[in-house]
Formats: structure tokens, sequence, C-alpha cells
């Protein structure tokens, strides 16, 4: 499995981890520039999320959560303002990370409302 197929894959678990834990999905891939796009928006209630989701094969490499850098996360915070100035009636957000170890067995791991 590629890179690319690792991530839509791991996506779609973050997805379906996200609804069976009552979030409405609001949009997925919203790409705003070519340095920024958001993985998965989605609706917590009235708290608008911005999830950015990391998947790895294994963790033998570290953890998924270390591959959101700073730069990253400044990509990612533009791309929040962005959405909230075309979508003002959301008053309420935050920058959730979803970490997915494919193997040996899968985990999922959730940090709301990260900050660097």
């Amino acid at each position: 499995m590629n890179n690319i197929k690792i991530g839509k894959n791991g996506e779609e678990i973050a997805k379906e981890f996200l609804i069976k834990n009552g979030y409405k999905i609001l949009e997925t891939n919203k790409r705003f520039s070519r340095f920024c796009e958001i993985d998965i928006i989605a609706l917590d209630k009235d708290t608008v999320v911005f999830c950015e989701v990391k998947t790895r094969k294994t963790n033998i490499c570290g953890s998924p959560f270390e591959a959101i850098t700073k730069s990253k996360y400044a990509h990612i915070k533009k791309g929040v303002y962005l959405y909230l100035q075309e979508n003002p009636k959301y008053k309420k957000f935050r920058i959730d990370a979803v970490a997915i170890v494919l193997q040996p067995k899968l985990e999922v791991k959730h940090l709301k409302n990260i900050s660097l």
C-alpha cells in the first residue's frame, strides 16, 4: 500500500470513528491553497471541529501525532480562519488530531483542542 492509499484509508477510519462518537461530518479534504487542506471538518454539538488525520502502518518510527509540525499547524489555522469567514454561522471551533496506526492491530487516538 503506498502512502496516498494509507492516508485515504486512515481518513476513512477517522471519519467512521468520529461518526460513531456523535460527530456530523460537514466536509472532507477541504482545500484552501496548495499548502492548506483540512482532512475532516465536523460538527460536535455546536462546535466546528477541524480535524487533522495522520496515519502510519506501524509506530516503529514514532507516533503519527509527531508528524504535525508547527508549520503544518500554522497552515491548518489559516484554513480554519478562511472557513470561518466563509461560514460565519459557526461561532465555536477547535482543532483536533486523529492518529491511526494500522499494524500490528488498528489503533485510533483522538486528541481534542490541540495547539502548538
